[in-house]
């Protein structure tokens, strides 16, 4: 009896290992062609309309300041930044008002945003920031995304192809000092990313958005109901992409790469973290969180050596499993997101990928989540006050 599970156990871990290595050198393709594609596309040609930057903040870190700084300094003739702020003694105000002093010129303004529309806080400070917003173009962004002074340029350029509905991009993580800093921007850049671009190509276009950037126009947004519509979803970038893209305008990844600085995490909180992002993507795209065990290249590789006690066709199967998964990490941090700092933490990839089979069955089997300081049960991709 134990050797015929061994054997259907070699089989199953030896076949999903092929298909991960194959789902690596698909990985390798895209990053490839993204590279390609960004280093070739066109100078900004269209019209600069003008633009209302959407910034719902709640609480502030040491590297918050600079991520707002980089907004006030972007190459671009017409634009305003909009702060939603909920608490008048929320430690961000003193660096807004800090802002308005640096940059008189800039159109900056903080709106009170007293209303609680629904269980999402940030959503619901953007539907009242979006009825303050002076323009038809807006942006939204997390208050930790810093930006390079093109941005606005590039993005809004690409917003204005046919057809587009709204622009997204890819972002790259400054981890902190700590060990656990160091495997979440690990898994933005190797797991993450490779997986934006994957969905990209299987799905024929992106149908979410990614919350490092949301462009769009407000009369999209207003066909898609508001803000108001996603108020209570936990996983509202995805949202707000998907009904864009179920309106039959295009979402369009972007080839202007930004960045996040991400706390130094102990472990509970890095776990804490992960565990809320493996849940809104399981209760956002269930059939994309059951393909992401198509993608645990290594785990697969191990439990095929140890289910056929370590056969020497087995090790060579782990071997190239090694090199297809190192391969794919390094052609995602250098080419797709020139990610200088992550790339010294490649060694680490191992050790990441096995830690992820740990939050996927954690992701898979939990419903709580705690966020901005509050605690909810997730219901079919909403949010629920426990």
């Amino acid at each position: 009896m134990l050797v015929a599970c061994l054997r259907v156990l070699t089989v199953i871990s030896t076949l999903v290992c092929l298909g991960s290595i194959a789902y690596c050198c698909m990985c390798i393709w895209l990053g490839f062609r993204f590279a390609a594609e960004s280093s070739t596309a066109a100078a900004s040609d269209a019209a600069h309309p003008p633009v209302s930057i959407l910034k719902p903040i709640k609480g502030a870190d040491p590297e918050m300041y600079d991520a707002l700084r980089s907004h006030c300094r972007l190459d671009y003739p017409d634009y305003e930044i909009l702060f939603g702020i909920t608490d008048t003694g929320d430690a961000a105000v003193p660096l807004i008002e800090r802002l308005m002093q640096e940059f008189p010129r800039r159109a900056i303004r903080m709106v009170r945003c007293d209303q609680r529309l629904g269980a999402n806080g940030k959503v619901s400070s953007l539907a009242q920031l979006a009825k303050s917003a002076a323009s038809e173009f807006l942006v939204v962004s997390d208050s930790d995304i810093q930006v390079a002074s093109d941005y606005l340029r590039r993005v809004i350029n690409e917003l204005q192809q046919p057809a587009v509905g709204l622009v997204t991009c890819l972002y790259r993580g400054i981890p902190g000092r700590t060990l656990s800093s160091k495997f979440e921007a690990l898994g933005i850049s190797t797991d993450f990313v490779p997986g934006v671009l994957a969905a990209r190509f299987i799905e024929r276009g992106l149908h979410f958005g990614l919350g490092s950037t949301l462009a769009f126009r407000k009369r999209d947004l207003d066909w898609i109901g508001g803000f108001e519509a996603i108020v209570d979803y936990l996983g509202d970038d995805y949202e707000l992409g998907r009904r864009i893209a179920e309106r039959g305008l295009g979402v369009e990844l972007s080839g202007c790469i930004v960045e996040t600085h991400l706390p130094a995490y102990d472990f509970a909180g890095f776990l804490s973290h992960q565990l809320r992002w493996a849940r809104t993507i399981r209760a956002s795209r269930p059939l994309g969180y059951a393909g992401l065990l198509f993608t645990f290249t290594l785990p697969w590789a191990a439990a095929a050596v140890l289910a056929a006690w370590g056969a020497a066709w087995a090790w060579w199967l782990f071997a190239g499993a090694i090199v297809a998964r190192c391969v794919m990490a390094f052609v995602t941090v250098r080419l797709v997101l020139d990610d200088t700092r992550t790339i010294r933490s490649l060694w680490l990839v191992p050790a990441r990928d096995f830690l992820a089979v740990v939050i996927w069955f954690g992701g898979l089997f939990g419903r709580k989540i705690k966020w901005r300081g509050e605690s909810f049960t997730l219901e079919k991709g909403k949010l629920k006050p426990c």
